[in-house]
């Protein structure tokens, strides 16, 4: 059986896990029935000297808009993450396992009001990346979301 060649190439250091996310990227998407399309863009910049990287995300939907400043890091020998949302909100987790997604999935969990969530990022076959969130149920990964994210 001849082993699949890897689609993202890791780069150097604590965070190299995220260097094929680097860049400026763009989805759309539906949303339910009656409130239209959604436009997102997602931008990660390495920065300090590579110690973080920053999300930059933006959804655009009817005359909506919907912001997100995340924070990628090191902390407690775990690659962590810091979100912070326009309507105020917050959340942080850390790296997770998401290999049953895709055997290169980048994958990140927190502990939400409503339980635990993750969001994954894996490469799509077309190029690009696709990125998912779902919430954890008693039968597993409940996915509500679902982008295919190309370069913008």
């Amino acid at each position: 059986m001849l082993k699949k060649k890897a689609q993202w190439k890791k780069g150097r250091g604590k965070l190299g896990l995220l260097a094929p996310l680097i860049g400026a990227w763009k989805a759309e998407g539906k949303l339910p029935v009656g409130i239209g399309t959604v436009r997102c863009t997602r931008t990660f910049t390495s920065m300090l000297n590579g110690s973080y990287v920053q999300l930059n995300a933006r959804w655009e939907f009817g005359k909506g808009v919907y912001e997100e400043l995340a924070i990628f890091g090191f902390q407690e020998g775990k690659i962590s993450f810091w979100s912070f949302t326009s309507d105020g909100k917050r959340s942080q987790g850390t790296i997770s396992d998401a290999r049953e997604v895709h055997p290169e999935a980048i994958a990140f969990e927190a502990q939400m009001p409503a339980g635990l969530a993750r969001m994954i990022y894996w490469p799509n076959e077309d190029g690009g990346f696709n990125w998912a969130v779902e919430s954890k149920t008693k039968k597993g990964w409940n996915r509500f979301t679902e982008h295919h994210y190309v370069p913008a």
